[in-house]
């Protein structure tokens, strides 16, 4: 069984089906309680958004991430096709609204515009659009959101592909309770967390130990925690609250079963004031 953070017909719900095709899938309203289903056994794996190509990254996700005790075990790379929906009988020229996710908007605003689509209205997430829609028989609302959310919610699709750039691929995230073991017989990639001191060049050091090992960067990212203390996951509940002024998300083509990925994130601790491995896991290489 399987998390998809939002209301049935949601992107995250066809990228677990993607993953998992005989899962059966539960969809969680929020993010965090895709987090918390899966830590209190309700399910067997998460699956959430961590970033899209127009959009960037879901830093949401990534902040839950050290908050939570969950392992990255999977990838998948989905590509997302918008669709603009509304109640049957309902033409283009009545809409005056969309609504949808705010990223899913911001992706389609160049075309909802030329359509004569003057407002906009964010909610949690894409199905959950065409679902109130649906629900409140909204007659100069459409909703962005997926064909297969039409089916579900019983609307009419008026447009497809309305997204602003056909390249757009969402990365998802599988997470579980305990992490996979580590191959090197196909492509893997690992994902780590650290903070560093203060200074000039620590970044530069950090960066080092795996550009010294020929080990390649898919992401990097820095998020600032200056005066946000953060509590971190660990096997004390109690754990004090830690600061931290930038804590630095990377992914590396390597597998932590390969012993140079391994030297590296040795090396990386001798100067490290925080590291955690977010998870090793196989890159999916298959079409978005």
């Amino acid at each position: 069984m399987s998390h998809p953070q939002g209301c049935p017909g949601a992107y995250s719900e066809a990228a677990a089906k993607k993953a998992y095709p005989s899962c059966h899938t539960v969809p969680c309203e929020y993010f965090e309680t895709a987090f918390q289903a899966v830590e209190n056994w309700v399910a067997d794996r998460a699956v959430l958004p961590l970033e899209n190509s127009l959009g960037g990254s879901i830093h949401r996700n990534y902040d839950l991430l050290l908050r939570h005790r969950l392992h990255i075990v999977g990838e998948v790379r989905l590509a997302v096709r918008h669709c603009l929906l509304a109640n049957p009988g309902v033409k283009i020229q009545n809409l005056r609204s969309a609504m949808s996710h705010p990223q899913a908007l911001a992706q389609c605003e160049q075309t909802l515009t030329k359509l004569g689509i003057e407002h906009r209205e964010a909610v949690d997430d894409t199905a959950g659009a065409a679902k109130l829609i649906a629900e409140q028989k909204l007659q100069d609302t459409g909703a962005v959101a997926s064909s297969l959310a039409a089916q579900l919610y019983g609307l009419d699709i008026l447009a497809e592909n309305i997204q602003d750039d056909t390249d757009n691929v969402t990365r998802f995230m599988m997470l579980a309770r305990e992490p996979i073991i580590p191959r090197t017989d196909k492509p893997f990639k690992t994902s780590i967390v650290f903070s560093l001191e203060e200074g000039p060049g620590q970044l530069f050091k950090a960066l080092a130990v795996f550009a010294l090992r020929k080990i390649n960067l898919t992401k990097m990212e820095s998020r600032p925690h200056k005066k946000k203390p953060l509590r971190i996951a660990d096997d004390n509940c109690s754990a004090p609250l830690k600061h931290f002024d930038y804590l630095f998300y990377v992914d590396l083509e390597a597998s932590m079963a390969d012993p140079n990925a391994q030297n590296a994130l040795a090396n990386l601790k001798e100067f490290a004031t925080f590291l955690r491995v977010l998870g090793s896991y196989p890159t999916d290489v298959s079409e978005a």
